[in-house]
């Protein structure tokens, strides 16, 4: 859920009357799922329950409620031809006035929701990890960027919760368990340290390093030495976002990566249960 406190925070604010537009039921193929929704007030619209179609349903009803037109609070719309989606699938929607308990309930929740998302450490906040960054704060993710170089740290975006500290292996350990640890810094040999502590953890979702097929061989080699087992070393992400697409421009670099974190996180959470 890209739906950001603060954003939702504004919409609020600047909105009184508005209605919320909940999917209280998906069955087949839908565009958003269950829990998904949307806030609408007589002007603007906040988040989205889908697009297309169904969604223009849901706001004319929306608005109707609070022009005091339909009292119609539910409703069951099939994503079929009848309304011009091909989905196939059916959703319900609740509607609830935003009232001052609504609007609190609806925060608490938003609240709840960001504190359970998946947490993506960032080692490095150079032109790649600024990238990174940029792309990741777009997706239900938690971010944070650890940097020794308070002018690089000063160059991320500000989204990303910041930790300038001297010895970045030593907070591998503050990451929480299913998170994805990605290594980008400006030093080989203290990509390496990052890398050993968090290879040693079994429970992350993902550990990643910006790199090379030479360099993989050289961290091999090294962590070896340093009593790391193969099977720890194997599950080493080297170089991060795969070897099809050559551009090896930032930007590029973090869209493929960025996909990769995220199917990397989805995988833990269907493994894990959690």
């Amino acid at each position: 859920m890209n739906f950001a406190v603060d954003s939702l925070g504004a919409f609020l604010e600047r909105e009184y009357r508005l209605v919320i537009v909940e999917i209280v039921e998906a069955l087949g193929s839908t565009p958003r799922e269950t829990g998904a929704f949307m806030l609408v007030s007589a002007t603007d619209t906040h988040g989205t329950i889908g697009g297309g179609q169904m969604e223009f349903l849901a706001i004319d009803n929306a608005r109707a409620l609070l022009a005091g037109i339909t009292d119609r609070y539910e409703m069951d719309i099939p994503l079929g031809p009848d309304i011009g989606q091909c989905c196939g699938g059916r959703v319900l929607l609740r509607f609830t006035i935003a009232d001052d308990a609504a609007r609190a309930s609806l925060v608490r929740r938003l609240r709840e929701r960001l504190a359970a998302l998946p947490e993506v450490w960032l080692f490095g906040a150079g032109h790649v990890g600024r990238a990174l960054a940029d792309a990741l704060l777009l997706l239900p993710l938690k971010i944070y960027a650890v940097e020794t170089r308070k002018s690089e740290l000063d160059l991320m975006a500000s989204g990303a919760s910041h930790r300038l500290v001297a010895m970045p292996e030593s907070v591998v350990g503050h990451a929480a368990p299913g998170s994805a640890v990605i290594i980008l810094t400006h030093d080989h040999a203290l990509d390496f340290l990052i890398a050993r502590q968090a290879l040693a953890r079994e429970d992350l979702a993902y550990v990643g390093m910006i790199g090379s097929k030479t360099k993989r061989a050289t961290f091999a080699s090294w962590a070896r030495r340093e009593g790391l087992q193969d099977d720890k070393i194997d599950r080493l992400i080297l170089p991060i976002g795969g070897k099809t697409v050559a551009d090896k421009r930032p930007a590029v670099i973090a869209a493929l990566a960025a996909a990769e974190i995220l199917t990397a996180l989805a995988a833990y959470r269907v493994t894990s249960g959690s």
